[in-house]
């Protein structure tokens, strides 16, 4: 392999020519080398390293740590408070109730002090705990010739303090779940949570647990409240469950709900390990707390029994066998769930339409409230949309169209796929009901370029709001410094103590904030085509709304025509969203580099103009004088 600069070639087998060549917009400088296999089971032989220094061989040493990390679970660490050393073992003989079980042994003559495994969360970013605050826990254990007790600790990332430890047990040859309370002494945004054994002997961990709680929590429920607060404060007023997780064969609804510990496993589609903890009865029931209509995906291979028993389970009163075990499971009250897609992202097929159909009659007779939408790809020049649109018609109430997002320009795509998408489905099906959600907004990105696609297509659906029912942008979260799949998008981003919105999130919270539910109509023209814009008013006829997305370079001077208004407030108010670059984004040290601004216009009238900045979203918001 040769890098240089932004280049990189690959030869295999001697060849002359390289069998991949490769221009990186994004290359990493000069430093350390390092090899990764994802996805892939494989290993490396005869490897060398060779720069303008030399050759570096053995490229790669062997960490005398690995053969402890190999017998631990990834997302942990071995550690310990003294000068012994654990053995761990990641253990498939007699696990808790998933694949593997973490054991931990401290051996007779293995040195003083405890041994025992650490957790600093998600990509080791650190875990944060608050001085003064408490957290909660459990976790399954089970032992073999030890004391009987394990020490759960609050630590720093190296292990020299400790904010709060309790002892917990006893515990016994058989697993048994061991419930803690830890109160955190000092602040610290970069600890870890440590289970400790220190007395000679086996024992096994699994499925541990650890929670704020309080403030920290969401309405009570197991979920941050500062992440679920944020989604309210950008003004979303739906969110999908779905992607292509739901596509794994393991993604069934059943296996989701109960108690949480004893959800079994499943194979993902992104990830080779989901513990099903959060699933369809937790999103329902944090979107009914935060004020959201969820709309959820199923598996297009459930069974039409599993299908209907699901419809019982969310919607159905406690006189069903599933309704009752809903109340079982702590929630008496129906949610009355209205949206459920059937797949994601299908291959628009025989076979598709095929299960559609089949879920569809058997669910549709439990609720005939719910409506259901097409998870299909819309190919207008397959054969098989014309057959979907008419076969189901009546039956569905919506298909989702997934389009692009990066380009600052994509509004005017959009507009064009739906008015095409609109026109096929009325010949297809004259008169029929079946109309379109966008439940997924894809990109790459989540900069300044984003924001302003994303606010051209919120722009075209509103143009096509009879139409268009549903707009959603993906990703509404993204770990910070988590992506491995190239769709680098969220709108919000978090680590384990902060949370920000990124500029496709002030977009739509800049949407949101405005929204008025008459579409207008609206022209524009300008050079390049860089304006986008759409018109919105209230019945009243007493406020008017005009959303512009500026995707050129330069300032526009813009003349304003408004007819069929009446007169105009002089005063205006304007919210803008723009930024020096496109590719600008916001980073936990800079959260607001990028955010819509407020002010006020004062020469608005019937007819006045307007400079729109480049690179910038604007929305005006006129009054009747």
């Amino acid at each position: 392999m040769e890098l240089n600069g932004n280049s990189i070639r690959i030869f295999l087998d001697g060849a002359e020519k390289p069998a991949i060549a490769f221009e990186d917009p994004n290359p990493i400088g000069p430093g350390l080398v390092g090899l990764r296999t994802w996805g892939s089971d494989a290993s490396f032989r005869n490897l060398v390293v060779e720069g303008s220094g030399g050759k570096i061989e053995p490229a790669f040493q062997p960490d005398p740590r690995d053969s402890q990390i190999r017998s631990l679970s990834g997302m942990w660490e071995p550690v310990t408070d003294g000068n012994a050393v654990p053995s761990l073992s990641w253990d498939d003989a007699l696990p808790f109730h998933a694949s593997h079980a973490q054991r931990i042994e401290k051996a007779d003559g293995s040195g003083a002090g405890a041994v025992g495994i650490a957790n600093r969360g998600l990509n080791r970013w650190g875990l944060t705990f608050r001085k003064g605050k408490t957290y909660v826990g459990h976790l399954h254990a089970k032992q073999e010739g030890s004391s009987g007790n394990l020490i759960v600790a609050l630590q720093s990332a190296d292990g020299s303090r400790t904010y709060a430890s309790k002892r917990i047990g006893p515990i016994g040859a058989e697993w048994s779940r061991l419930d803690f309370v830890l109160k955190s002494s000092e602040t610290d945004t970069n600890a870890r949570f440590a289970i400790l054994v220190d007395a000679p002997g086996k024992v096994w961990v699994d499925m541990a647990y650890l929670s704020g709680t309080g403030d920290e929590l969401f309405k009570g429920l197991p979920f941050r409240g500062d992440i679920a607060r944020a989604l309210q404060q950008e003004g979303l007023t739906a969110l999908r469950y779905g992607g292509s997780m739901v596509n794994a064969p393991g993604y069934r609804w059943k296996t989701m709900i109960g108690e949480r510990d004893r959800r079994p496993s499943y194979r993902g589609t992104w990830y080779p390990y989901s513990t099903n903890g959060f699933g369809i009865e937790e999103f329902v029931q944090f979107c009914r707390a935060a004020g959201f209509e969820p709309i959820v995906a199923i598996n297009i291979e459930e069974t039409p029994q599993d299908a209907a028993d699901l419809v019982d389970y969310l919607n159905g009163p406690i006189t069903t066998e599933w309704g009752k075990r809903r109340a079982e499971n702590g929630h008496p009250e129906p949610y009355g769930l209205k949206y459920i897609e059937i797949g994601n992202e299908e291959a628009t097929n025989a076979h598709y339409l095929e299960r559609f159909k089949l879920l569809y009659e058997a669910m549709r007779p439990r609720d005939p409230r719910v409506e259901y939408i097409i998870g299909a790809w819309w190919e207008y020049k397959n054969p098989i949309s014309k057959r979907i649109v008419e076969e189901l018609n009546g039956k569905a109430a919506l298909w989702d169209l997934h389009v692009g997002g990066d380009n600052p320009r994509e509004g005017a795509a959009v507009d064009a796929m739906v008015r095409r998408m609109r026109e096929l489905v009325q010949q297809w099906a004259p008169g029929t009901a079946l109309k379109a959600c966008i439940l997924e907004e894809n990109g790459g990105h989540h900069d300044l370029a984003r924001a302003l696609g994303h606010a051209g297509i919120l722009n075209a659906a509103q143009r096509h709001g009879d139409f268009v029912l549903i707009q959603c942008p993906a990703n509404c979260l993204q770990p910070w410094k988590q992506n491995d799949n190239d769709w680098d998008q969220g709108q919000l981003f978090f680590t384990s103590s902060q949370v920000w919105g990124m500029p496709p999130y002030y977009a739509q919270q800049m949407a949101a904030s405005v929204h008025l539910p008459w579409r207008l109509e609206s022209q524009v023209k300008s050079p390049g085509d860089d304006l986008d814009l759409a018109a919105t008013g209230d019945e009243a006829r007493s406020t008017l709304v005009l959303k512009v997305v500026n995707a050129g370079n330069a300032p526009h001077r813009s003349e304003i025509n408004i007819e069929g208004f009446g007169p105009v407030e002089t005063r205006a108010d304007v919210l803008q969203l723009t930024g020096a670059a496109l590719n600008d984004r916001n980073s936990p040290e800079e959260p607001e580099k990028i955010r819509s601004t407020r002010s006020s216009f004062d020469q608005a009238a019937e007819r006045f103009y307007y400079e729109f900045p480049a690179r910038s979203y604007t929305i005006l918001r006129l009054r009747h004088r």
